[in-house]
């Protein structure tokens, strides 16, 4: 990812010094493993604790190997002395790396793990501070009927929580590590080993493995930051529309010296949202390849190596990114009410058509009666003839039925708000 959208604490994880770091890690957990077993030799086991590794070094042994965990187990072995000779012992490559990659999305999946925390709680205040505020509510982006802007935002908090679990059920997923040998017989590493090294690293050990870790596990990951990618393009989408120069009920921030058109100084885009849109199409496109990499042959091939060096560490850095921008937006979102009121009105009643539908279905009319009566006079409003309720006070059917007084109520927003407080209290949502 480029550093544009990237921050350092993700950048750290996914570093090549963190890497090389976090294999070492491994290697040494594995040297205590086989020395509490009475394999390694304290004084052995010493040596390698303090072994360290170079990154020049490891490039060196690259450029001749042409393989990056032969290239760190030499580089490491030779600042061990004579104890480097038990560093990898009984191992294969995947042991370290795929052991190692678990640690990382681990470490990954808990930083994302706060970003979602912090959007929670951001949304949450949100929410409760415009629990009240009226807004119209759209489907097929046509005027439906009355909501508030902060029952939109209900929506969101639950989402976000089902995201929460989404990504804790994915971590659980990849929290595991294997140290099973080529083909993951436990012929050259016994299973007490294995057991040993997941313990100490805070790993389970994969209840049986081949010479990797099967890749479903690196693909419900995947897929888990792609749904959580994908609901945050649904945020950034309604923030974006209700920007819309014919809507303006909300505005993200906009800095004092921001531009927002090299051509037209007037221009306020909402770019934020946009940005978050488009990474959204980047993490979801990572869900393929990992998907496309759980079919591997026999007990391994390498096919899946090449696209996860690029698709577990992007996806990690442009969620992360999009998680904390979106932060940003919405702790510092303006909205404005009286547009949101003004916009309610824009369609001149028609928003309380079902409700008055409904009082005349409870008055004795028959269902498909009451509803052709009701649209003849919508068609009317669309077509510029006046406003719903007046219409509907002007025809017969309708005053046979209700009062001008119980008519009347059928156009009283506070109706469509009276249970609003529904999903405030099943989410625990108060001042």
């Amino acid at each position: 990812m480029i550093p544009r959208y990237s921050h350092p604490e993700m950048i750290r994880i996914w570093s090549d010094e963190h890497k090389y770091e976090t294999w070492r890690r491994v290697e040494v957990a594995v040297s205590e493993a086989w020395n509490e077993l009475g394999v390694v030799p304290d004084e052995a086991l010493d040596q390698i604790r303090a072994a360290t590794f170079s990154l020049d070094r490891i490039d060196e042994v690259f450029a001749e190997t042409r393989h990056d965990v032969i290239a760190f187990v030499r580089s490491m072995a030779e600042t061990a002395g004579t104890g480097g000779r038990w560093i990898h012992y009984g191992l294969t490559s995947s042991d370290v790396w795929d052991t190692a990659t678990s640690l990382q999305l681990c470490e990954a999946a808990d930083l994302l793990h706060a970003d979602l925390d912090r959007l929670e709680a951001a949304v949450s205040t949100l929410a409760v501070r415009h629990k009240q505020t009226p807004c119209i509510g759209r489907s097929h982006g046509i005027h439906a009927e009355p909501t508030t802007f902060g029952h939109k935002l209900a929506v969101w908090v639950a989402m976000l929580r089902r995201n929460r679990e989404r990504l804790a059920a994915a971590r659980r997923e990849v929290a595991v590590g294997k140290i099973s040998g080529a083909v993951g017989t436990h012929a050259n590493v016994p299973g007490r080993v294995e057991d040993l090294v997941c313990t100490r690293l805070g790993l389970e050990a994969a209840p049986a493995s081949t010479q990797i870790l099967q890749r479903d596990r690196h693909a419900a990951f995947l897929t888990a930051l792609a749904v959580i990618a994908a609901t945050l393009e649904l945020m950034a989408t309604e923030l974006r529309s209700l920007q819309r120069t014919e809507i303006g009920e909300v505005a993200e921030p906009f800095s004092a010296g921001q531009q927002g058109s090299s051509s037209m100084p007037h221009k306020r885009n909402p770019e934020l949202s946009e940005r978050i849109c488009g990474l959204a199409r980047v993490v979801r496109a990572a869900a393929l390849p990992g998907l496309e990499d759980v079919a591997l042959w026999h007990e391994r091939d390498i096919s899946h190596s090449s696209a996860e060096r690029i698709i577990l560490p992007d996806a990690c850095l442009a969620l992360d990114y999009m998680l904390r921008l979106f932060a940003d937006v919405v702790e510092g979102l303006n909205v404005f009410p009286a547009r949101m009121q003004a916009n309610i009105g824009l369609t001149r009643g028609l928003i309380f058509s079902e409700r008055v539908l409904l009082a005349l279905v409870e008055k004795g009319l028959a269902r498909n009666d009451a509803y052709l009566l009701v649209q003849r006079q919508a068609k009317r409003v669309w077509a510029g003839e006046g406003d719903l309720h007046t219409l509907l006070a002007d025809e017969p059917a309708v005053r046979e039925l209700l009062s001008p007084e119980e008519l009347a109520e059928c156009f009283e927003l506070g109706y469509h708000l009276r249970g609003i407080d529904v999903a405030f209290e099943r989410l625990g949502l108060h001042r």
